[in-house]
């Protein structure tokens, strides 16, 4: 044991802990974060391209309730009949369409015999750079529609609903928050209408099945958790060689010998000689 002594070394207690620190974190935190962004996407793909060949289904099907939400349908089109509620309309701002800021315009659909169910009536574009366009208003009539079912986001943290310009406005589709704001009741999950549909306006495009780069960036961390403390290993077991030929060459050196002073070597070439060089 005397032989890892040097391991309590200041600069060597400090290695240790930084690669234990990144290993750590890289199976803990890093790995899981990307292998669950995986997962989400993935669960995602699958359900958009189900969707794709499923036939709608009534709303009340899937919400049947005012407190219903259905995580594991999303994307499934559904129908329904009933009239908006344009009174209490908002507008979702700060969002991206097609790589262009946007507006979503998020109202309130009454179901008959069901629910009240936030509709995404699909998305306007700013004028002059941010201000909020004119918004064709909602049917008043009774109408069906055809929508997608989409999960309530989470609320923006630090960023509260205002009113501006004449429109309640928010920085996320979050169902609680809006029915909050408004004083309706909406379910868990809302709608986003498709194309052609009462009340539509510039329809939102399905996100493009693709899995991204997120299990490959997964599988990188767990394996620099696994290599960060391999290569600390071969640091301890190249300085105990070291060592060990430092002591056999003292040993070996006649008692009294004289010897010139040998120049001191620079930062570099100790870690070259010690763990760059094959013996």
């Amino acid at each position: 044991m005397r032989r890892l002594t040097f391991l309590l070394r200041p600069q060597w207690l400090a290695l240790i802990v930084v690669v234990g620190a990144f290993a750590y974190l890289c199976f803990t935190v890093l790995a899981p974060w990307q292998l669950g962004k995986n997962t989400k996407t993935s669960r995602e793909n699958n359900q958009i391209a189900s969707s794709l060949t499923a036939e709608p289904v009534s709303v009340t099907t899937l919400l049947p309730h005012q407190d219903s939400a259905a995580p594991d349908q999303q994307w499934q089109r559904v129908t329904a009949t009933g009239h908006y509620l344009p009174e209490a309309q908002v507008l979702a701002r700060l969002r991206v369409v097609e790589g262009d800021p946007a507006y979503e315009v998020l109202t309130p659909f009454a179901v008959d015999g069901g629910p009240t169910v936030l509709v995404n009536r699909g998305y306007v574009r700013p004028v002059q750079g941010t201000a909020v366009p004119p918004i064709p208003a909602a049917p008043t009539t009774p109408v069906t529609i055809t929508a997608r079912l989409r999960d309530s986001e989470a609320q923006v943290t630090g960023k509260q609903p205002f009113r501006a310009e004449g429109a309640q406005q928010v920085y996320s589709i979050s169902t609680t928050q809006i029915a909050a704001l408004t004083g309706v009741p909406l379910t868990g999950s809302y709608l986003q209408l498709v194309e052609g549909q009462p009340g539509g306006l510039g329809v939102i495009p399905l996100p493009h099945l693709d899995a991204g780069p997120f299990l490959s960036y997964g599988i990188q961390w767990i394996a620099f958790g696994i290599v960060a403390p391999i290569g600390l290993g071969y640091f301890v077991y190249a300085e105990i060689k070291q060592r060990r030929r430092e002591r056999a060459a003292g040993a070996a050196s006649p008692a009294g010998a004289q010897t010139a002073p040998a120049k001191p070597l620079t930062t570099e070439e100790k870690l070259a000689d010690r763990y760059g060089k094959r013996r």
